[in-house]
């Protein structure tokens, strides 16, 4: 019986959370994406640039 009273114990936990609301669910995701596109355009250039170095180190 100890799954049905940890089902009990999940539903009333559930009424307990605050669920964000919609426009602030988008907000978040677009805050995501655009920091994620930053660090990837950021790390893409530092990689170019280490790319461009090793390559004039290693051809010397």
């Amino acid at each position: 019986m100890k799954i049905v009273e940890f089902f009990k114990s999940t539903k009333n936990e559930m009424s307990h959370v605050v669920w964000p609301k919609r426009r602030e669910v988008i907000i978040s995701t677009i805050v995501v994406v655009v920091v994620s596109v930053l660090i990837a355009y950021f790390l893409g250039v530092f990689d170019l640039i280490f790319g461009k170095g090793l390559g004039i180190i290693i051809n010397l």
